[in-house]
């Protein structure tokens, strides 16, 4: 019979004394299964703790120097297996996990920005306004005020100075190629005044009116058929005068201060001008009738008439004292040097005793 080995002092176990350890190992084993079954519960608790902690603490600096650095373990692991539950289970108190409160700081919500209506006008919506009606009133006559002042000239029947709608240059108006009907208003102090190439077809008394100083006018190329008999007379420093390329049937009584007459290219006739209209003009130096109905040349002649141009109109005949002066035979015309009798129905050869006065024979047809 093999006998078993004890150790010296010790005796032998009995069955009775086998069972408590058994039933110790078993507990141990039960111990450990609860204790690996609870660790997650046991770690989700400890977070939350130490969440609850660090949310509800006040702010401050962290305390470095109040953590044992050299003595943590930071590779150490926990011993599951010695692990004691009812130690924790004593040392806190797991009826308060549930009445813990937690403190979160709230961000104050951004301002509220004010919501737009659709119904606003766009930025640049301009609203229209009715405006009540004026009281109407009679039209008052237009009127010229040549005594007041005016930089620009009294108002045209736009509206608008005179020195506006045309040019300007000190006293001389330019109103060329404006598409004007009529005579605008003129500076008081006008002295040179050019309309020409425009539409303007009648010429009034009232269109000159009180311009003492104006001393030339030109009215080329208009549709100009009728003027105003006062239309002209009443200016005192009145020098030239072109109404050339127009619907002209006569002239009206000029000026005696008359120097430069340029009339040509209308419809004139012998008719149209007046009895001795030229006799007292004894400044008049040049005179421009082509192209005209006339039927004889208007005498008396001015004594210092340089230029005389009567071409393509209807003369046929010539008298003794068209030129000269048939009483004296020493008399000479020595300023008329420029006669144009071209394109006339007139033999001028025929007429030799017309011509004995004058420094040379005219422009025409000899035979």
């Amino acid at each position: 019979m093999k006998r078993e080995f004890q150790p010296r002092g010790s005796s032998p176990q009995s069955p009775q004394d086998t069972f408590p350890r058994e039933l110790h190992q078993q507990r141990k084993l039960e111990n450990q299964m609860q204790a690996k079954r609870m660790a997650p519960f046991l770690t989700l608790a400890l977070a939350l703790n130490m969440l609850g902690s660090c949310l509800s603490a006040p702010p401050g600096v962290l305390d470095v120097d109040t953590f044992d650095l050299e003595n943590y373990d930071i590779n150490g692991e926990t011993d599951w297996e010695n692990i004691h539950l009812n130690n924790y289970g004593d040392s806190y108190d797991y009826d308060d996990l549930d009445q813990a409160q937690i403190e979160v700081g709230t961000v104050e919500p951004p301002p509220t920005l004010p919501v737009l209506s659709q119904n606003l006008p766009p930025p640049d919506y301009v609203e229209e306004v009715t405006l009540p009606p004026r009281p109407t009133q009679a039209p008052t006559p237009p009127s010229l005020d040549f005594e007041g002042p005016g930089l620009f000239g009294p108002e045209t029947g736009l509206g608008l100075p005179t020195c506006l709608l045309c040019v300007c240059i000190s006293t001389s108006v330019y109103c060329d190629d404006s598409d004007i009907y009529r005579v605008p208003p003129l500076p008081k102090d006008t002295t040179y005044f050019y309309a020409r190439f425009n539409k303007i077809k009648h010429i009034t008394a009232r269109d000159f009116a009180n311009l003492n100083k104006l001393k030339r006018i030109d009215l080329t190329a208009n549709q100009i058929s009728e003027i105003d008999q006062d239309a002209f007379r009443s200016l005192p420093k009145l020098e030239d005068l072109l109404l050339a390329d127009n619907q002209l049937r006569g002239l009206p009584e000029l000026p005696a201060t008359m120097r430069h007459i340029d009339a040509k290219n209308n419809q004139m006739k012998s008719t149209g001008i007046h009895q001795e209209g030229f006799k007292d003009m004894t400044e008049l130096e040049f005179l421009y009738l082509s192209h005209n109905q006339l039927d004889y040349i208007p005498t008396p002649l001015p004594e210092n008439l340089r230029v005389l141009h009567l071409q393509y109109n209807n003369i046929q005949s010539l008298h003794e004292d068209t030129f000269c002066n048939h009483q004296n035979p020493n008399y000479l015309r020595r300023p008329l040097e420029d006669i144009r009798l071209d394109g006339n129905p007139i033999t001028i050869s025929r007429f030799a005793q017309s011509y004995i006065c004058l420094p040379r024979l005219p422009v025409g047809r000899m035979h």
